[in-house]
């Protein structure tokens, strides 16, 4: 398995290691719950540095991105940071990624950890074939990632940084230091939750998460896990690449159709036009459990006797005290307050379609 520059630490600190998607990386620390609530009352650090960092440039680099994605970058300033999906040719989505902006010719995309190296094919042969002037580089190994998240986090990162965190905007970033390391700091992340994601030198990264979890530590910060990371992911109804998404879904049938820019030419979208002129026929929803059990990836999903989808993800929300799930029904039985069940094992157990979020933090 793949370590992150941070394995040794994260050993150190007893954390419970397993394998995902190639990396050796930490569930947790102390118990995914208490990770969990946590960030939604303090704050925590994951390390992060297993996801995939591209940088795209040169003078054709807009143009390039542009046409591989779905979302129109016309628009995006210096700082701005856009997420957009990178499809096939029938439509389905290979990643959703999110793009920087750094400069007038110079991007970064940062991958999902087990797509990055399709991602860069993907984009590589759709400018080549275009014929574009653009250089790109995969500078994942070089790049480390940790994300600061909960309440908590700005406060946090304020004693380790000059930047102007108050000023700085959801999905806009900032070149700074932190703990005197030169640094992107990103507000964003994948929690639900106030917090930033930042990008240093690999190599750096230990000192940076030193700094932190000592900063932090008074406010009660605590590293966490993948573990903690899902939940909090899932409660704020986000998508798991890989589980909830993969190359055989496409962005109209999952909450991802406001990325696609109808106006604009971008890879796959024959196709996918095609899928919206013929209509979806299913449709990933949220649901919460009424009877017994919590749902796993896979069950089978039914209204009445008759099978009609299955569950993407589910697991137990320590923020609402219920199980909850995302999972792909058909398009007719795909409305919020429809009465469903999902086979747990031996036992089908009641369920109910609901809206998205599950969570949704107070501003």
């Amino acid at each position: 398995m793949k370590k992150t520059p941070l394995y040794e630490k994260h050993v150190a600190c007893g954390a419970k290691i397993i394998d995902f998607g190639g990396w050796a990386m930490p569930v947790q620390y102390t118990s995914v719950i208490d990770e969990h609530k946590t960030t939604r009352s303090a704050a925590a650090l994951f390390d992060i540095c297993h996801m995939g960092e591209i940088e795209v440039c040169g003078p054709q680099a807009f143009d390039l991105l542009q046409f591989a994605l779905t979302r129109d970058l016309a628009g995006q300033t210096t700082g701005q940071v856009k997420l957009s999906a990178l499809l096939n040719d029938r439509g389905g989505i290979i990643d959703d990624l999110t793009v920087y902006k750094m400069a007038e010719e110079s991007y970064w995309l940062v991958t999902n950890a087990t797509t990055r190296e399709a991602d860069l094919e993907r984009i590589t042969a759709l400018g080549k074939a275009k014929g574009f002037d653009f250089r790109i580089a995969d500078i994942s190994d070089k790049t480390g990632k940790l994300d600061v998240q909960g309440p908590a986090a700005a406060a946090v990162l304020a004693k380790l940084t000059g930047a102007d965190l108050p000023a700085l905007r959801f999905y806009h970033f900032i070149r700074s230091q932190v703990a005197g390391i030169p640094a992107v700091i990103s507000r964003s992340g994948y929690t639900g939750e106030d917090g930033f994601e930042i990008y240093a030198d690999a190599a750096s990264t230990g000192e940076i998460w030193d700094a932190l979890l000592a900063a932090g530590a008074p406010r009660g910060l605590k590293p966490a896990g993948l573990g903690a990371r899902d939940t909090l992911r899932l409660e704020a109804g986000m998508m798991l690449n890989g589980q909830d998404i993969t190359q055989e879904t496409n962005p109209l049938e999952v909450p991802y159709g406001w990325l696609v820019d109808w106006k604009k030419d971008f890879a796959g979208k024959a196709a996918l036009a095609a899928v919206r002129d013929a209509g979806i026929r299913r449709k990933l929803v949220g649901f919460e459990m009424t009877g017994r059990g919590i749902a796993r990836h896979g069950y089978p999903v039914l209204k009445a006797q008759t099978p009609i989808g299955s569950v993407a993800s589910g697991t137990f929300s320590p923020t609402l005290q219920k199980a909850v799930g995302l999972a792909f029904v058909d398009i007719r039985h795909s409305e919020p307050g429809t009465e469903i069940a999902v086979a747990i094992r031996e036992i089908r157990s009641q369920a109910r379609i609901v809206p998205l979020p599950f969570y949704k933090r107070q501003k």
